[in-house]
């Protein structure tokens, strides 16, 4: 008998969360996207005027989720829109484990329809840290294609107790080089070079624009299994043992 494939739903009926566009000099692979040179002028040399507003934040190395209110239903996603417990990855399964744990946290974050988009740092991808905080960093609220502002994404997060990224700057234009000189030590625990840094354009009370800068030597995925067609162990940043569960829930 002929058996059919149905394809995943995505419960957002889109992606969770889309591509950052590449500053100049930034390492970018196949698919990337570099920025307007208008744009990165405005990020990195001289803002419009005052109604600019520029948050520089430490870029993240692990794998880009989200946990979403759909109708009331806390719902564990990853970047492409699917179920977290649906994913081909067994980290995304943990993930999916560790949102349900932490399911009322979440619930007072997100009013329905609004979606909160991070890092999950369990598995090393091509950076390792010694975590000195809960496998979950959150980078954004969203609603729709809308974000929150950066205040306001650390202010409702922190007031249910999820991290934020360091913040390396807030004001007028930084430059990449600038960027560099104080991106070290990692807020993180990185045991390796901080990899970049994501600069937030707001103006009057909306998020223009975003863009990131990567280390040109940078190695994507180096500690993943099968990357490079190697064959290797998960290297952990954290591991749902019964001690963190036990540890990390709230």
């Amino acid at each position: 008998m002929e058996t059919t494939y149905t394809k995943p739903d995505k419960p957002l009926g889109q992606r969770a969360y889309g591509s950052i566009p590449h500053l100049p000099g930034s390492r970018r692979g196949p698919a990337d996207k570099g920025m307007s040179d208008q744009q990165a002028r405005l990020l990195t040399e001289k803002t419009r005027d005052k109604h600019d507003l520029i948050t520089v934040q430490e870029k993240l190395d692990g794998s880009n989720v989200a946990v979403a209110n759909i109708g009331g239903e806390i719902v564990a996603l990853i970047r492409a829109g699917y179920r977290a417990d649906g994913s081909n990855y067994e980290q995304h399964h943990h993930f999916a484990r560790w949102v349900d744990s932490h399911r009322p946290r979440f619930a007072a974050l997100l009013q329905p329809g609004e979606r909160v988009s991070g890092e999950w740092l369990m598995e090393a991808h091509g950076t390792r840290y010694n975590l000195p905080h809960e496998p979950f960093v959150a980078f954004d609220i969203l609603t729709g294609n809308a974000r929150a502002m950066a205040a306001d994404v650390a202010s409702r997060c922190a007031a249910v107790e999820i991290i934020t990224p360091r913040v390396i700057h807030v004001g007028g234009a930084l430059s990449i080089e600038a960027m560099l000189a104080i991106l070290e030590p990692s807020g993180h625990g990185a045991l390796e070079d901080v990899e970049g840094a994501v600069w937030r354009m707001e103006r009057k009370g909306v998020v223009d624009f975003l863009g990131k800068y990567v280390r040109p030597e940078k190695v994507d995925g180096k500690y993943l299994n099968g990357v490079g067609g190697i064959e290797r162990e998960p290297i952990y940043n954290w591991h749902p043992s019964p001690a963190n569960v036990r540890g990390m829930a709230h």
